[in-house]
C-alpha cells in the first residue's frame, strides 16, 4: 500500500474499522483484514509510517500461521487477492501482500502474553514488586534476565489508551478456568516452539502476545503473529544480561522516542528519516532470518 493509499477506503468495500495499523472491512460472512504501513507506540499512531511494514508483518504472520497449523487452528481463508471476493479483488494492486480474508470469530478480550525473559512492562512490575502479573519471580534478576521458565502473563485489550497486564486468576474470573486453563496452555506452547525456530538462526524470543478467538469449530488463532510488532527478537550473539539487547523489533523505535524529550503525552515527534529506514531494516532482516526467503514487496 503505497503512502497515498494508507488509511484509503477503499471504493465498493463497506467503509472500514480502523485500528492503528490495520484496517478491516466486514464483508458480511468474512473479514478482510488490511495491514497498513502505519507504525504506533506508546498508544500514539507515528508519523511518517515505515514503508512495506503492512507486507512484512502481514507475510510473516501468514508463514507462522502455516507452521502452527498443526498445532490450532487459524482464521484464514485466503491470501492471494485473486481468492477475494470480486469487490476486494478489484484492488489487488493495493491488497496483494498486505491483506487476508478471514473467518469471523469472537475474539477473547484478553490478550494472551508469554514471557521467557524479564522486559518492557513485565521488568518494570518485578522491580516495582518482584513479580509480574501476579507471579512471583526470584530475587536478584535484573533487565533481560531469562526467567527460570516462561510464564503466562494476560493483558485486558483496550481500544484505546493502555492495555493493563491482569493476574491470571482475574482472567479465569471473566472467561472460567477451564477457558483461562486452555489459553495458558497454548500461549506457553506456541511461544516454545516459536522460541525453538528462532534459537535456529541466532534470535531469542524475549516475549509476544498471541489473540485468540471462537468461532463455529471453537478456538482459532487470530490477528498477527510472532511479528517484530507483537514480539521482542534480541540478537543472541549480542545477549547480556543487565543490558539493553540487540533487537529486530520496534523497540528500536521506544529507544528513539524515549531518547527525544517527548514527554508521552503531547503529540509524538516525527520520526527522522535514520529511524524510520533503521525500522524497515530490522523488519526486513527478521523476516529473511524467520523464512528464509524475501517477502513479496
Amino acid at each position: 500500500m503505497t503512502r497515498a493509499n494508507v488509511g484509503t477506503w477503499l471504493a465498493g468495500l463497506p467503509e472500514p474499522r480502523r485500528g492503528k495499523v490495520r484496517d478491516i472491512y466486514d464483508l458480511g460472512e468474512h473479514l478482510l483484514m488490511v495491514a497498513s504501513d502505519r507504525i504506533s507506540a506508546y498508544d500514539y499512531v507515528l508519523e511518517p509510517g515505515i514503508p512495506d511494514k503492512g507486507k512484512i508483518l502481514n507475510q510473516l504472520t501468514n508463514y507462522w500461521f502455516e507452521r502452527f497449523a498443526g498445532k490450532i487452528r487459524n482464521h484464514l481463508i485466503a491470501t492471494d487477492p485473486a481468492d477475494f471476493p470480486r469487490a476486494a479483488a478489484a484492488h489487488a494492486d493495493v491488497l496483494r501482500g498486505r491483506s487476508v480474508l478471514v473467518h469471523k470469530a469472537k475474539v477473547v478480550p484478553f490478550e494472551c502474553v508469554a514471557r521467557g525473559y524479564l522486559a518492557g512492562s513485565g521488568f518494570r512490575e518485578y522491580i516495582a514488586g518482584g513479580e509480574v502479573c501476579g507471579i512471583p519471580l526470584p530475587g536478584g534478576l535484573v533487565k533481560a534476565s531469562r526467567l527460570p521458565e516462561p510464564i503466562f502473563t494476560p493483558a485486558t485489550k483496550a481500544e484505546s489508551g493502555h492495555d493493563e497486564n491482569v493476574s491470571f486468576t482475574i482472567m479465569a474470573d471473566s472467561l472460567g478456568e477451564g477457558s483461562s486453563d486452555e489459553l495458558r496452555r497454548l500461549t506457553v506452547e506456541l511461544y516454545a516452539l516459536g522460541a525453538a525456530r528462532l534459537q535456529e538462526i541466532g534470535l531469542l524470543l524475549a516475549d509476544t502476545k498471541f489473540e485468540f478467538g471462537h468461532d463455529s469449530g471453537g478456538l482459532v488463532l487470530i490477528d498477527e503473529v510472532l511479528t517484530p510488532d507483537s514480539s521482542r527478537f534480541w540478537e543472541e550473539a549480542a545477549y547480556r544480561p543487565g543490558t539493553e539487547p540487540a533487537s529486530f523489533d520496534k523497540q528500536f523505535v521506544r529507544n528513539w522516542l524515549d531518547e527525544s524529550g517527548w514527554d508521552h503525552q503531547s503529540p509524538p515527534p516525527t520520526l527522522p528519516p535514520e529511524v524510520v529506514q533503521g525500522t524497515r531494516d530490522r523488519y526486513l532482516e527478521a523476516f529473511r532470518r524467520i523464512t528464509g526467503k524475501e517477502p513479496e514487496l
